[in-house]
């Protein structure tokens, strides 16, 4: 291919290109340089082609086998066969990502997908192209499917990281758009409930609070707008990515100069159990289709009621975020039926709560104080003698 294609091209330039006796100085040079450019990227898109039936075939195709859990010597037997050792962790990690949730979760009656063939590199079982050719001139990007509740990691267009999610359920969902990494944290108490621990938290939304983080993985969107992860997976990007740059001056992050996170789609939430992972017959099915130009992706559209009331005063356009729960209901990306939950300050309730019952600690000492006060002395008893008062 390396020697046929230059061929073919200066056979081109050598034939279609002669000029014409009508044709002046000005024109034969513009239609040279026009036809120059036109198979300048002919070559280029040969080679991108080139490049990613190469990356597409790196894995010999790996078979799923669709299993239901339908005794506890099934489920026993998959726990076993799959347990969480050092010696034994490829197979771990293989049946975890490819069921988007952690063994403690698997239950009698479940539907799960096990692997005919364990690989130590995940990208061998991805959903996404190991090739994205539209990402070549982009040093790092997060690709996500909320519908198939999975990420991909790319540099310069080349796959690096296959991973699980688990993303918002209906009420808080995890919605599609273009976002960026705004800073990260090792370990982060949720500013809605401190109760909620977030090992290697990598924020996406300032406003909203979405982020990827470590948290338990029950195999189905369940989380408040924020992106799920196995530790592992947690660690490995939370090192890798690149933070928003800080406006000095401001002190504050400048919109998207973080590592770009695109979120394709949504999860079809009409599904109740499980998803279409487990309809997956084997690594090649079902490609994930990549936006042709990732960084024009419309920015997300964030509904007001997902945004906690102390920040909204701060918000940028914020009429964008007063619009957005209409417009994705138009778009059918919000179903009918579906309620969105307002975003509830959980330390503030418990604030609340215990500054009310220190007032009524406090009320009832005082009234008790008072109701001691108020109370009637008697007189004392007369002392009782041997003498006859009557006498």
């Amino acid at each position: 291919m390396k020697i046929v294609i230059p061929f073919l091209v200066a056979v081109v330039l050598a034939v279609s290109c002669q000029p014409q006796e009508s044709d002046t100085p000005a024109q034969i040079k513009e239609e040279l340089a026009v036809q120059a450019r036109e198979d300048s990227l002919a070559v280029v898109a040969s080679l991108q082609t080139a490049k990613t039936d190469s990356m597409e075939s790196r894995y010999p195709e790996i078979r799923y086998v669709r299993t239901v859990i339908d005794s506890r010597q099934t489920l026993d037997s998959i726990r076993r066969t799959f347990k969480k050792t050092t010696e034994n962790w490829d197979a771990y990690r293989a049946l975890t990502t490819l069921n988007r949730k952690d063994l403690q979760f698997f239950r009698l009656g479940d539907t799960v997908v096990l692997p005919e063939t364990i690989v130590e590199d995940l990208t061998a079982y991805s959903l996404f192209p190991q090739y994205y050719a539209e990402a070549r001139d982009i040093e790092k990007i997060i690709i996500v499917s909320a519908a198939y509740q999975s990420y991909a990691c790319y540099e310069n267009g080349e796959l690096v990281r296959f991973a699980a999610t688990n993303t918002g359920e209906e009420g808080k969902p995890t919605l599609p758009g273009r976002y960026a990494v705004n800073w990260k944290q090792l370990k982060r108490l949720s500013s809605l409930d401190s109760t909620w621990v977030m090992p290697y938290t990598v924020n996406f939304h300032l406003f909203a609070g979405s982020a990827m983080h470590q948290f338990e993985m029950p195999g189905r969107p369940v989380s408040h707008s924020c992106m799920r992860q196995f530790m592992s997976d947690a660690k490995w990007i939370y090192s890798w990515i690149d933070q928003g740059n800080v406006d000095q001056a401001k002190r504050v992050i400048i919109p998207y100069t973080g590592t770009p996170l695109i979120i394709l789609d949504v999860f079809d939430f009409s599904r109740k159990k499980g998803g279409p992972w487990l309809d997956l017959t084997s690594s090649r099915d079902r490609k994930i289709e990549l936006p042709d130009d990732p960084m024009n992706v419309e920015e997300a559209l964030i509904p007001i009621s997902q945004i906690p009331h102390t920040v909204r005063h701060g918000l940028p356009n914020k009429e964008r975020y007063v619009t957005a729960e209409k417009v994705l209901r138009e778009r059918g990306t919000i179903r009918e039926n579906a309620h969105l939950k307002e975003s509830i300050d959980h330390n503030k309730r418990r604030r609340e709560k215990k500054r009310a019952q220190e007032r009524k600690r406090n009320a009832d000492s005082v009234a008790a104080a008072k109701a001691a006060l108020e109370v009637p002395v008697a007189p004392p008893e007369p002392t009782p003698t041997d003498v006859d008062p009557s006498e």
